[in-house]
């Protein structure tokens, strides 16, 4: 498979197998496409808590669904929850972010996220990135230190259907000038 068609087949999953569980090589090969990552002046900035627990992994399903909002009922069909909680990032990293004015860290957890997602494809996985959710209840339920922030959680398991959906996005003239800012 291309990269191209490895981006084709990610798609945010919102309905899994709940019958079938992630096998751990699968799941190992994805935190090392993490641990892979790139981020700014090395500072890998971020720690993966991966939940495979039922019971606990239900407990964090129910602070990611917004009852009242109705969405994220999907996310107790997942067999594996990881939450992404960013850490101070090294010195220089932390040094770039105070002069540039740029959040680094969030970039970097970002990139971690989505090279977790492609290996899951890869691995013929569902996933889907998700930012709304009761950090403090994730936090409290996964023992995560108050001064952290847990920024992402990926619900990981084998997609219910195999169809790609097709991608409606911008056209590339939207998203992309060359030489100046159109």
């Amino acid at each position: 498979m291309t990269f191209l068609e490895l981006v084709i087949k990610r798609q945010s999953t919102r309905a899994y197998d709940s019958g079938r569980s992630v096998e751990a090589e699968k799941l190992d090969r994805c935190i090392e496409a993490v641990r892979l990552a790139p981020s700014a002046c090395n500072a890998q900035p971020w720690k993966l808590v991966v939940v495979t627990e039922t019971d606990l992994k239900n407990k964090v399903a129910d602070a990611a669904s917004a009852k009242w909002l109705g969405f994220n009922h999907f996310t107790k069909q997942a067999s594996v929850m990881v939450v992404i909680v960013r850490e101070e990032p090294n010195f220089t990293s932390k040094l770039g972010t105070a002069l540039k004015d740029k959040p680094y860290t969030l970039m970097d957890v970002g990139i971690a996220a989505e090279h977790f997602c492609l290996q899951a494809a890869d691995e013929g996985l569902g996933t889907c990135i998700m930012g709304w959710f009761d950090e403090p209840r994730v936090k409290e339920l996964l023992g995560i230190p108050a001064k952290k922030r847990a920024e992402l959680i990926i619900t990981v398991g084998y997609p219910a259907k195999t169809e790609i959906r097709k991608k409606i996005r911008k056209k590339k003239e939207q998203i992309c000038s060359y030489n100046t800012y159109l």
